[in-house]
C-alpha cells in the first residue's frame, strides 16, 4: 500500500508541477501561424460510393481547415494569444472561417477577404467502417497572397508552406521566436523555408519525396532519412508515421515514439492537430521525446470525432491521458 501511497504523491506532484508551467507561460507568449485556410464540408458513409449511382447520407459536417488554420485554432482553444495569417476569398465560407477564428479568440487582423477569389473547399467523403478519407478540393485558378505586411513581433511562429514570401518576411524578422513548419507536401515553396525554423516536422511523404530514399518500415531506412534532412537543414527533425507515432532524435539516439491505440473514426485533420499540439507541448517547458508523446496522443484522440476542427481534443482530455505513460 505504501508503494501506492507514494506513486500517488508523484503523480499528484507531476500535475502540479505541469499545470505550474502551462499557466506561467501561456499568456506570455504570442503565437503566429500563418498559411494555409480552406473551409471542409464531411460526409460520413459506411461504404464508398459507387460511380453514377446515388447514396443517401446523414448531415454532413463543416467547418475551417487548413494544416496553420488548425493548428492556430488549437493553440487559442488551449488558451494561447494566437494571430492567423493568409487569404480566404470574400465569400459565406471565408466569412465562415473568420468567424470561427473570432469564436474561440483567433485574432484575425492579418486575415485577408479577397473579393476576386474564391474560398478553397474541401468536400471529403469519410469512410466511418474502415477510417479511409477521400478528398475532393475545389481550388480557384486565381491564387491570392497576402498583402498586408507583417512586422510585428512573436514569440512563437508556424508555417505551413503556402505562403512563402510573408513566411519568409516573418520568420526573419523573429530571430529569436521558436519556429517551426508543417512540412505536410513536397513542394518548392515549403523546401525554401525549411532551413529558417528550428522544427521541421514533416509527414513521411514529405521525407520520401524529398530524400528520394527507399523506405520499407525499418528503421533502418527513418535514421538515412532523418539525417539527410539534418544535413540539408540544420534543424530539429521530426517524422510522423500517423498511427505509428513519429520518429525524432533525442539526444545521441534515435527514437520512434509511438502513439497511442484507438478505434479511429476520421483521421481528417490529425496531422494539423499534431502539429497545433506539438506547437503548443515544445514552448511549454516539455522536452522533445514528451511533447511528441503529447502530440501523438492529441492527433491520435481527434481522430475519434468526425469533422477535422469539431475533433479537437481538450488540453485537459489530452494531458489526463499522458499521466498513463508518466508525462509530465
Amino acid at each position: 500500500m505504501g508503494s501506492v501511497r507514494g506513486n500517488e504523491t508523484n503523480l499528484s506532484l507531476k500535475k502540479k508541477e505541469r499545470c505550474s508551467r502551462d499557466l506561467s507561460t501561456r499568456h506570455d507568449m504570442k503565437y503566429l501561424t500563418i498559411g494555409h485556410a480552406s473551409y471542409d464540408i464531411t460526409f460520413r458513409v459506411d461504404s464508398f460510393p459507387i460511380e453514377n449511382t446515388k447514396k443517401r447520407v446523414g448531415k454532413h459536417i463543416d467547418c475551417g481547415g487548413g494544416p496553420a488554420s488548425n493548428a492556430g485554432y488549437l493553440l487559442s482553444l488551449w488558451g494561447c494569444d494566437v494571430s492567423f495569417q493568409g487569404v480566404v476569398g470574400n465569400d459565406y465560407y471565408g466569412r465562415k472561417i473568420k468567424e470561427e477564428f473570432n469564436s474561440v479568440g483567433v485574432d484575425t487582423n492579418f486575415l485577408e477577404l479577397i473579393d476576386s477569389m474564391d474560398t478553397n473547399l474541401s468536400y471529403i467523403i469519410a469512410n466511418t467502417t474502415n477510417t479511409s478519407r477521400t478528398i475532393l478540393t475545389s481550388q480557384d485558378d486565381f491564387i491570392a497572397r497576402c498583402s498586408i505586411l507583417n512586422d510585428n513581433k512573436y514569440d512563437v511562429i508556424l508555417v505551413d508552406g503556402e505562403e512563402e514570401e510573408m513566411s519568409k518576411r516573418v520568420l526573419l524578422n523573429n530571430k529569436d521566436a521558436v519556429k517551426i513548419i508543417d512540412a505536410g507536401t513536397c513542394k518548392p515553396s515549403t523546401v525554401n523555408l525549411c532551413p529558417l525554423v528550428d522544427y521541421l516536422v514533416c509527414s513521411k511523404n514529405f521525407a520520401l519525396d524529398y530524400t528520394k530514399l527507399p523506405y520499407d518500415g525499418e528503421i533502418e531506412n527513418l535514421i538515412k532519412m532523418h539525417e539527410k534532412l539534418v544535413n540539408d537543414f540544420h534543424n530539429n527533425v521530426i517524422i510522423t508515421l500517423e498511427d505509428r507515432g513519429c520518429f525524432t532524435k533525442i539526444g545521441d539516439e534515435y527514437k520512434l515514439i509511438p502513439s497511442i491505440k484507438v478505434k479511429a473514426v476520421d483521421t481528417t485533420g490529425a496531422g494539423d492537430i499534431f502539429h497545433g499540439a506539438f506547437t503548443y507541448f515544445i514552448t511549454h517547458g516539455y522536452s522533445l521525446e514528451d511533447t511528441c508523446r503529447l502530440a501523438n496522443i492529441t492527433g491520435a484522440l481527434s481522430t475519434l470525432k468526425v469533422g477535422g476542427r469539431y475533433s479537437i481534443p481538450s488540453l485537459k482530455s489530452v494531458l489526463e491521458r499522458s499521466e498513463d505513460l508518466d508525462i509530465i
